[in-house]
């Protein structure tokens, strides 16, 4: 196990976690099956994503997610009910981001460990607030839709199962 002792190695490691677990919170970049552009390692060591850049990517994500489910007139308001709470999603994680980011020189390894306990309860509260919205927008979606969004999700399970194995 390697233990990292030295400030700017606790904070790579730190930020490259948090990216993960931002990554894989977003519900949208496991519908999208794309990769967006990420910040580089230096990046995410020297400074916190900004809100702009935040807000680009789930913006982007959202845009993505709304041209390939091809989301009709009827189905706007299911579908903005979707997309606030992805926006919503999307901050709450950039602020647990940002607070990580601030505390990252004073923290404690217990810090630490609380610290990704926050990130995987803020991951949990955004995946029960997508579900009705989410289940809301399906069931209001043609039969075609609901095959591209079937595809779209198991995709990426199918992603997530072969790098494991992978792994293995």
């Amino acid at each position: 196990m390697n233990l990292f002792t030295h400030p700017a190695a606790r904070a790579a490691s730190a930020a490259a976690t948090l990216l993960g677990a931002i990554v894989l919170a977003s519900p949208l970049f496991a519908a999208s099956g794309e990769v967006l552009p990420q910040a580089s390692s230096q990046e995410a060591m020297t400074a916190p994503a900004s809100d702009s850049a935040g807000t680009a990517s789930v913006e982007a994500r959202i845009k993505v997610l709304h041209k390939k489910l091809h989301i009709t007139a009827a189905q706007k308001p299911q579908w903005d009910n979707l997309a606030q709470v992805m926006r919503d999603n999307a901050r709450a994680m950039a602020d647990l981001q940002k607070q990580r980011a601030a505390d990252t020189q004073s923290m404690s390894a217990v810090d630490v460990v609380k610290s990704y306990e926050s990130v995987i309860e803020a991951h949990e509260d955004g995946m029960k607030k997508f579900v009705p919205p989410f289940e809301a927008l399906y069931n209001s979606m043609s039969g075609a839709q609901k095959k591209t969004a079937d595809s779209l999700f198991r995709s990426r399970e199918r992603a997530s199962a072969a790098k494991q194995t992978a792994a293995k």
